[in-house]
């Protein structure tokens, strides 16, 4: 199975599963549905990718930033954070950092 086909299937599951958080996909910034095929939203899930829900976001976009810029050692992060610019990263992380279960 290649990783888009892993990713739509973790994405399926989750979706399945119930919402990420309390405020709902709707109410997410442009780009913060894809990090839930990785991320988990419960707290149950088991899974060495760490959730993002309640995180502090300077902490989040800490990690991003070093993604992005390769200084942070990633199998697929470092792709994909080059796809947002400062701002998403920034309205992303603020959006996981507001959510609660």
């Amino acid at each position: 199975m290649n990783d888009t086909r892993v990713v739509t299937a973790v994405a399926l599951v989750l979706a399945m599963i119930g919402p990420v958080s309390a405020a709902g996909p709707a109410d997410a910034p442009p780009g913060a549905a894809s990090c839930s095929g990785c991320h988990p939203g419960a707290r149950w899930v088991d899974s060495t990718v760490p959730r993002l829900t309640g995180r502090n976001p300077a902490d989040i976009v800490a990690a991003m930033q070093g993604f992005k810029s390769g200084q942070l050692p990633s199998t697929v992060m470092n792709r994909l954070a080059k796809g947002f610019s400062d701002d998403e990263i920034k309205a992303i992380a603020a959006w996981y950092g507001a959510q609660k279960e």
